[in-house]
């Protein structure tokens, strides 16, 4: 009785220690302190399972014997503590990657529809997760109870996870694994058999796919499989934590030596593992790294898109106005580079504002028309024009200001002299054609780099302003110093301000623009620090650009001097103009814009004349963010179109994360 007693109150000290391991701080060096919290959450998880080894193998040491003392075991006290350091961190890392993963479950449902073999496949791969999830969480609610806890209740719990049974932890990890990224192949030193045609993949594949989820969650298609991968990696580290902490309490409590059962297990996790790090090594390779935003539900000017103004506007005029001699003795084709001469006899001339700048491509309709003029203060001159012949010039409506009724006249029994269609192209107070040449650059003295794009518009200049964020190690972003860097503020009209040097303002011969995507071709030794606009050939070019830096220090290396301006190049000279003649106002679309192809280039121009009277130049600007959802330095930079059919579409720019592939290592040191 006495030696039942003895063994019993053993077991309960015992049982004590393992508990309060779970719940005390460490008095050493911590887990959490050990570990970079704002490391990349794969190389994180590597780390604590050498913790789970490193604990365990501490408090085993070199005793193969169950009757320990207390003495001896509070010796091997903080050894056990790592356990609760160890929950800690699990946790932690978890909530980094909560959200994306999150995210991107939810959007499987999208993905799978009415694929019912991939469905059951989901719910196979949900169920066991959340059953190891539980046993991990019931493992942590014995800290709560540990004064009450009987040496049993862990015994039973350590044999259910450890012990060979179709519920057992091993194997639900097994199953997991299998579910997910398949069997385990054949596996020799150097080689690289990662399944490439799994679920994981094919859901990768799925969502590459599908723009409308690219869009929303701001994630790109690597990052997608980033973060569903690392929801398992959590789950496979939660569930070999477990097995540890299970086949150390049974040998604690003299239930066996366990040995061989603990270098299998071990040796389990390490192929799994590395056949999952494999695959998604593999899977990340072909994802796509592109970010960019879709049409909102709803456009909102200024907040959503914003506008170049009255760049080539309809225009209406007499010919008598367009030449020196007051004469009507030509065609309106015949003016196609003009300007107005006059106001011939207060005519409707007086009545409107006239074309100040240059006219263009002016065209014949009908003699006369019932014309609408837009209130005062619109960037429109008409809204729209009713040719007597019966043909319309934009949407007729109800008229705020008088129609006015505009006729072509005879003059002598020769001539006669109409009124023409043409482009004016204007470059007053009410035209915003202007386009910041300054380059944005990253506070790369703070080890700042781009993370994120826009359009914006600052005294009526178009800028791409750049979101900033520190470079910390392995490629993260210091979350907390993620910023939007405020755009050069200054005004066309100052005298330090120059044409061609510190903007470009858009005209009739010069209003193109390069649709291209910029990037390093060694780009896993550079990030994008820095952007600009240069003019070549008439049309606004993308510049950025890269500084080289180390991936491992998170450190930019000597930014002036390894800093190169970058612009996309190509093989051939030709590129393919995007024609967007004779199309509507972007907004007034009802499908979701489509986008546009690299290496072609478009120019601004005015929308068609029968859908809009010319009044509205097009395509858009689109000013929405351009982030990731989780910061990440960038690879790349590219500016492209994106538009519905029949209509103007928006000009918007899109990032190229970085590459993290080449860091993705098969894990060595899990033994």
């Amino acid at each position: 009785v006495k030696m039942k007693l003895w063994q019993l109150q053993k077991h309960r000290v015992l049982l004590l220690l393992l508990l309060i391991a779970l719940c005390q701080e460490s008095h050493g060096k911590s887990v959490l302190e050990s570990l970079d919290t704002v490391s990349s959450i794969l190389h994180d998880v590597v780390k604590l399972a050498e913790y789970v080894q490193t604990a365990v193998n501490a408090f085993d040491g070199d005793h193969n014997t169950t009757a320990v003392s207390w003495e001896e075991e509070s010796e091997k006290k903080n050894a056990l503590m790592q356990f609760k350091e160890i929950s800690r961190a699990i946790n932690e890392t978890q909530q980094q990657n909560f959200q994306y993963a999150m995210a991107a479950k939810e959007s499987l449902e999208h993905f799978i529809g009415d694929n019912i073999p991939l469905m059951l496949q989901m719910l196979d791969i949900t169920k066991t997760v959340d059953a190891i999830s539980a046993r991990y969480d019931e493992m942590l609610t014995y800290q709560t109870r540990k004064q009450k806890l009987e040496a049993d209740t862990l015994v039973s719990f350590a044999h259910w996870v450890a012990l060979p049974n179709e519920h057992s932890i091993e194997h639900q990890l097994k199953r997991l694994h299998t579910a997910v990224f398949g069997q385990l192949p054949f596996y020799s030193h150097g080689r690289d058999n990662a399944t490439t045609i799994c679920f994981l993949s094919l859901m990768t594949e799925s969502y590459q796919l599908s723009t409308h989820k690219r869009c929303s969650l701001l994630l790109s298609p690597q990052q997608f499989v980033y973060a569903l991968y690392m929801d398992i990696a959590i789950t496979e580290l939660k569930g070999y934590t477990m097995l540890e902490f299970s086949l150390m309490t049974l040998r604690l409590l003299g239930k066996g030596n366990f040995n061989e059962e603990i270098q299998l297990m071990r040796h389990n996790y390490a192929q799994r593992t590395a056949h999952a790090v494999s695959s998604l090594r593999a899977i990340m390779q072909r994802a796509d790294r592109r970010v960019w935003r879709c049409d909102p539900d709803k456009h909102v000017h200024n907040a959503t898109y914003d506008e170049v103004t009255r760049l080539l506007q309809g225009y209406v005029e007499n010919e008598v106005d367009l030449n020196n001699d007051q004469s009507c003795g030509q065609t309106c084709p015949d003016y196609s580079a003009t300007s107005s001469k006059g106001c011939y006899k207060q005519e409707f001339c007086s009545k409107q504002q006239q074309c100040q700048g240059d006219i263009y491509d002016c065209q014949f309709v009908d003699s006369d028309m019932r014309l609408c003029q837009s209130p005062t203060g619109s960037s429109r001159r008409y809204e729209f024009i009713e040719y007597e012949n019966g043909v319309l010039f934009g949407r007729r409506q109800s008229c705020g200001r008088d129609t006015n009724a505009v006729e072509s006249w005879r003059r002598w029994i020769f001539y006669n002299c109409h009124y023409c269609f043409c482009l004016c192209d204007e470059p007053k107070h009410r035209s915003d054609r202007y386009f910041n040449l300054r380059a944005s650059v990253s506070d790369v003295e703070e080890n700042r780099v781009v993370t994120g794009v826009r359009f914006v518009k600052h005294n009526r200049v178009f800028h791409l302003q750049i979101q900033q964020g520190q470079l910390l190690p392995r490629g993260v972003i210091n979350a907390s110093t993620v910023a939007w860097k405020p755009v050069d503020n200054y005004l066309i009209s100052q005298s330090q301000v120059a044409r061609n040097v510190d903007y470009h303002i858009m005209d009739y011969r010069n209003r193109g623009l390069n649709l291209d995507e910029v990037t390093m071709t060694d780009d896993k030794a550079f990030v994008v620090t820095g952007v600009k606009f240069r003019v070549s050939n008439n049309r606004l070019n993308l510049q950025v650009q890269f500084t080289k830096f180390n991936f491992e220090q998170g450190l930019l290396m000597q930014p002036k001097n390894t800093s190169v301006w970058q612009v996309k190049r190509y093989t051939t000279s030709f590129r393919q103009k995007l024609n967007l003649e004779n199309l509507d106002v972007p907004t007034r679309a009802t499908l979701k814009s489509v986008s546009s192809r690299d290496n072609q280039y478009l120019e601004f121009v005015n929308t068609g004349r029968s859908q809009d009277a010319a009044q509205t130049t097009v395509p858009f600007i689109d000013i929405q963010e351009v982030v990731s959802a989780q910061p990440l330095p960038l690879a790349g930079i590219g500016i492209y179109h994106k538009g519905s059919s029949g209509y103007g579409g928006f000009v918007a720019p899109k990032i190229i994360n970085y590459d993290f592939t080449p860091h993705i290592r098969v894990p060595t040191q899990i033994s």
